[in-house]
């Protein structure tokens, strides 16, 4: 018997004798799946273990209690800390590795809403008065008042139109014409003004517009000199004395403004910290690595920056990476479990949740590898490691994303499944714990 196959064979006696009813329940066909488990020993230990529920607090955490989690502000930090308390309380040896990002500006409309602030408006000032709709741009006038307009024509003109007629701030709301819904979004004008703007996300647009009047308070601040965060947390091998390598399972943990950032990405960072949890004292060949990255939603600025910091050795050792993204959403037409590698190709990340799905039952359910970017697995497929992003989206095509992606209604509530979790903690948990069974 080759030392993988003795490894997972003594982990997977080990959690059947430990979880009788646990390994037994792994064996019985799962929600979703075409046909009862075809389980190795090596399974067990990782498909009876895992638990949405368990997962579901950490989400609850940071999609509830924290919120949107923008890069290198004071939410981002909070949902860091937390990340680190959980990791440390796991034996993991946590890190967090530090890197400068672009300044921010935000809004806050009545202490609830979160809205994106232009750098061209007045910063880190409240404003609290009456909003009018502006209609057809016909322009009462606004002395005293709040221009709120939806949809206004493209360009700085509905603004400093505004302005004239003697708007204490400017609200622009967006409501698509397509199925999915606009997010919070930072003006850019073509020269500075002196009240705030703000750009509201479609569901906030809605309910002003339905509204129709009343008042708003609304509060801009500017973000300077911003520093965000990765965090690591590291396990060895169980034989530390050879160096196997390192298999690293990840996500980011920001969100975009205005968004709570539920299965964007607090799925994957949730699944992360519950595959920690069971995959902490599991016998393996190689390393474990958890990581979670701070920025991804500014253009993968967190994964981008620690691959910069990899030497080459560091480099080698990495044995695959797998990239969880959007993990976990409810929308009914999201049933399909994408593999995207950068080129399309199969890798060792790629191949082992294929086989996992395969031995789950799962197989259906699972579509490509194709190609896809746009997400933390590209730095690492820039400099020759096997890495892939793993995400619910349409049967049509990973283009094919929840209408409700990147907005305020990327709640629990709306847009998460448990089912899809677990199904999703299974799949990469298993494939994850075979790779680093490996020699």
């Amino acid at each position: 018997m080759r030392r993988r196959d003795f490894l997972a064979a003594a982990a997977g006696v080990a959690a059947v004798v430990a979880n009788p009813s646990g390994a037994l329940a792994a064996t019985e066909r799962k929600p979703g799946a075409s046909g009862l488990p075809d389980l190795d020993l090596g399974d067990f230990p990782v498909v009876a273990r895992v638990r949405a529920r368990t997962a579901l607090r950490h989400l609850e955490a940071l999609s509830d209690r924290i919120g949107p989690r923008i890069g290198g502000t004071a939410s981002e930090h909070r949902a860091r800390d937390y990340l680190v308390r959980e990791l440390r309380s796991l034996r993991y040896q946590v890190t967090t590795q530090p890197f400068t990002v672009p300044d921010k500006y935000l809004a806050d409309i009545n202490d609830t809403w979160q809205a994106g602030a232009s750098r061209f408006g007045a910063l880190g000032v409240t404003v609290k008065a009456p909003f009018v709709e502006v209609v057809d741009g016909r322009l009462p006038d606004l002395t005293g008042k709040i221009a709120f307009y939806v949809n206004a024509p493209t360009g700085s003109a509905p603004t400093h139109a505004a302005v004239e007629r003697g708007a204490v701030a400017v609200v622009l709301g967006r409501i698509s014409s397509t199925a999915s819904r606009s997010s919070a979004f930072s003006p850019t004008l073509d020269r500075n003004v002196a009240v705030p703007v703000v750009g509201l996300a479609q569901v906030h647009t809605e309910k002003l517009r339905a509204q129709g009047s009343g008042e708003l308070k609304i509060s801009t601040v500017h973000h300077p000199n911003l520093t965000s965060y990765n965090v690591i947390a590291d396990r060895p091998s169980t034989f530390p004395w050879r160096d196997n390598g390192v298999v690293m399972v990840t996500a980011h943990y920001d969100s975009v403004p205005g968004s709570p950032g539920a299965n964007d990405d607090g799925s994957g960072t949730a699944l992360c910290l519950e595959l920690a949890r069971v995959l902490r004292h599991l016998p393996t060949h190689r390393a474990l690595r958890f990581a979670l990255w701070g920025s991804e939603e500014q253009g993968l600025l967190g994964s981008r920056h620690y691959v910069s910091q990899l030497p080459p050795e560091e480099i080698a050792r990495i044995k695959g990476v797998f990239q969880n993204d959007m993990v976990a959403t409810s929308h009914d037409p999201a049933t399909a479990y994408w593999l995207l590698s950068v080129d399309g190709a199969d890798n060792a990340t790629t191949a082992g949740v294929r086989a996992a799905a395969r031995r789950l039952g799962y197989d259906p359910r699972v579509h490509g590898p194709v190609a896809r970017g746009s997400s933390d697995h590209v730095p690492f497929h820039e400099k020759g490691m096997a890495a892939a992003n793993f995400s619910w989206r349409g049967e049509g095509g990973p283009a094919q994303l929840e209408p409700i992606y990147h907005t305020p209604e990327d709640t629990i509530r709306d847009n998460i499944s448990l089912e899809r979790l677990q199904v999703s903690m299974q799949l990469v948990g298993a494939a994850a714990y075979r790779l680093a069974c490996e020699r």
